[in-house]
């Protein structure tokens, strides 16, 4: 019974964190998508929406509000205004003038932005730990006995919930509105799509903003889990999205949230069962593996070359 009640422990940390990388892995996955480019200054966008959603709620317990969901609400507006245009000044500044190009100069325009963000957000608040308000307290402890019982905190649920509402809410943008449905048309053909009339640069932009959005969401959800920020937030979290999303393969939205909950749940069984020092080379080898046996990732189709 103990066994049991451990493993399940370890699934529900597995999932908790696998879902929030599922949010930021959408970005990746999104741009690439519609342009075949990676955005590798995704997780700093993830990082700036952390310390939006800090700088927020400070300034509201300034103001004497302390009233949760009022608080939740202002920091969530706050980090998706801010991180959604941060990721629309990338586009502009780091990818559409070297759009069409050979595709290693974008990439290196984008991981310079990246380490510009970063220096950014460390001249700006400094390069230590910051701590974040833990302002969801408490949880369910369920079954077992004295020396061991199932614990959920609110926090995890809050996760659970707000990934649900997030990615339903993208699936219905995407399958049923008319910008939704520019994004699939651009993502197929761009070329095409820019003959009939659609404007590919607004769509292209749209992406990225939609992307930031979802990972200002992961942001400030993950803030308050971890408890603390830091310039290099970003960083690790964002390339362990990345590695999520070409697990589950790269241009698939499906396959993104599949690859987050997948390598959270193996992070969090290596760091249960073996020690949180492998987790990283589990996750990495994992990875690997994928590659090797399916390339194109668990959900990813295989590209068609037009001609």
């Amino acid at each position: 019974m103990h066994d049991l009640l451990y493993f399940c422990q370890q699934l529900i940390n597995g999932l908790t964190i696998g879902s929030a990388y599922a949010l930021i892995a959408i970005g990746y996955t999104m741009v690439y998508g519609i342009i075949g480019m990676i955005n590798f200054a995704h997780g700093e966008i993830y990082m700036i929406g952390a310390y939006t959603a800090l700088i927020a709620i400070t300034g509201l317990a300034a103001l004497g509000i302390a009233w949760l969901p009022i608080v939740l609400l202002v920091a969530l507006i706050c980090a998706v205004i801010v991180s959604s245009s941060m990721g629309w000044a990338v586009e502009r500044v780091a990818y559409r003038p070297v759009r069409g190009r050979h595709r290693l100069i974008p990439l290196i325009s984008a991981i310079g932005m990246s380490i510009f963000l970063q220096n950014y957000v460390h001249l700006a608040q400094g390069s230590r730990n910051i701590g974040f308000p833990a302002l969801i307290e408490g949880g369910l402890r369920l079954g077992g006995d004295e020396r061991f019982q199932l614990s959920i905190s609110w926090i995890q649920i809050t996760i659970f919930i707000t990934t649900f509402i997030c990615m339903s809410a993208l699936s219905l943008f995407i399958s049923r509105s008319r910008l939704g449905r520019a994004c699939r048309a651009v993502s197929q053909d761009l070329g095409m799509a820019n003959l009939l009339g659609i404007d590919t640069n607004r769509i292209i932009s749209a992406t990225f903003v939609i992307g930031a959005a979802l990972a200002a969401v992961a942001g400030l959800l993950l803030g308050m889990y971890y408890g603390s920020v830091d310039p290099l937030f970003g960083f690790v979290a964002g390339l362990k999205a990345f590695t999520a999303a070409v697990l589950g393969g790269i241009g698939s939205i499906p396959g993104a949230m599949l690859g987050g909950l997948i390598l959270g749940i193996a992070e969090a069984m290596t760091s249960g069962y073996l020690s949180g020092e492998y987790k990283d080379v589990i996750s990495f080898s994992l990875l690997i593996l994928i590659l090797l046996f399916r390339p194109t990732g668990l959900l990813g189709k295989p590209e068609v070359e037009k001609i």
